[in-house]
């Protein structure tokens, strides 16, 4: 599924701009990079609270009889047991095993509600709705209608407790409640990153430049800051998170990406794409595999450049970031398999890198 050519842009694109941002394209859209300095922010992920900007997204509502069936035919985890007001992350694949896109699936009382990706929202909706057969579901396009803003960090569970009233150790990750934070009301969801609780606050998109101000300043109050992309995106590498539309995509099959644990029921039946995950878990390995890596030099390779061991050309890069936990350039690409394993050295196009055995601490 090919994204979007043009760059799509954050409601918050203009106040970011009157505060210095430095803005740049991320997942399609026109979003922080970093608000002066980005090591900063990067220790606010790691140390306090940051606040992000997290408007790259597409929302679509099911409603209609049919809607759980009609999803849980196409996606690949379970959305039939779900219970009110919980999600799950799925893959839509086409009929070749090949990922389409990534999707949260939330059940909400009358609907279903799923979250995607902005950049491939016109690509994405004309895909889902040839599925629509002979079901009684209607797709609804509320991209438009809502924003996301995201708290992440050791301390953001008790800003969030201080804002909310909740306590995020009461809720399961991709759990959703109403909430409102200096009167705001918005749906609070919990994901866990790394093994730390977070939230993110779905508002009505006209609420969502007042939002932003209300969890800066309490961000700041609690010793964090706003921040861009580029310190999120060396955190998630340091995570071993990969990133839809930059780790994975139409190229790859998720034993490939190692999505297989993570986003695939393999008991909930059939949905369009089984046929080749089945063929793969049954065969127990693909030829390529999606690796972390650790770079010795100075400087990193671009994303997309080759990898090569006993000079034969045996993977690529996909995603790079400099951390500062160890003082070097990490990113993550993919190689054949007999590559992977922890330790192998590679060569880039500037230097060489190492495969590594888990993220960054």
């Amino acid at each position: 599924m090919e994204f979007t050519s043009t760059t799509l842009t954050t409601p918050l694109s203009a106040l970011h701009r009157q505060h210095g941002a430095q803005m740049g394209a991320w997942f399609g859209c026109d979003l922080p990079t970093h608000f002066g300095d980005w090591q900063a922010e990067y220790r606010a992920l790691r140390e306090s609270v940051g606040l992000v900007d997290k408007n790259y997204r597409a929302y679509l509502e099911f409603t209609g009889p049919d809607r759980t069936r009609y999803l849980n035919a196409i996606l690949t985890n379970d959305v039939k047991g779900l219970q009110q007001n919980h999600g799950t992350v799925a893959l839509f694949l086409n009929p070749q095993g090949h990922i389409q896109a990534e999707i949260e699936t939330y059940a909400l009382v009358e609907s279903l509600f799923c979250v995607s990706y902005a950049m491939i929202r016109e690509q994405l909706i004309p895909a889902m709705d040839k599925y629509i057969i002979m079901d009684d579901v209607t797709l609804t396009d509320r991209t438009e209608a809502y924003a996301t803003l995201a708290l992440e960090g050791p301390k953001a569970a008790a800003l969030v407790q201080k804002l909310t009233g909740v306590n995020l150790a009461d809720m399961d990750d991709l759990e959703q409640r109403e909430v409102a934070a200096r009167g705001i009301a918005a749906r609070m969801g919990k994901r866990s990153p790394g093994g730390i609780a977070r939230a993110e606050f779905l508002v009505v998109r006209e609420k969502c430049a007042e939002l932003w101000n209300v969890l800066k300043e309490a961000v700041r109050g609690a010793g964090g800051i706003p921040v861009g992309y580029e310190a999120l995106n060396t955190v998630r590498l340091e995570m071993g998170i990969p990133w839809f539309g930059y780790d994975f995509g139409e190229k790859h099959i998720p034993h490939e990406a190692g999505l297989q644990d993570s986003h695939i029921s393999y008991t909930k039946g059939c949905y369009t794409g089984q046929e080749i995950v089945e063929r793969v878990r049954s065969r127990g390995q693909v030829n390529r595999v999606r690796v972390s890596l650790k770079f010795e030099g100075q400087t990193a390779p671009e994303p997309n450049s080759p990898l090569s061991a006993d000079k034969k050309e045996i993977g690529f890069v996909t995603r790079v970031g400099y951390s500062p936990a160890i003082n070097a350039w990490i990113g993550m690409g993919y190689v054949r398999r007999e590559k992977a394993v922890a330790g192998t050295a590679l060569t880039t196009s500037n230097g060489t890198a190492r495969v590594l055995d888990r993220p960054t601490p």
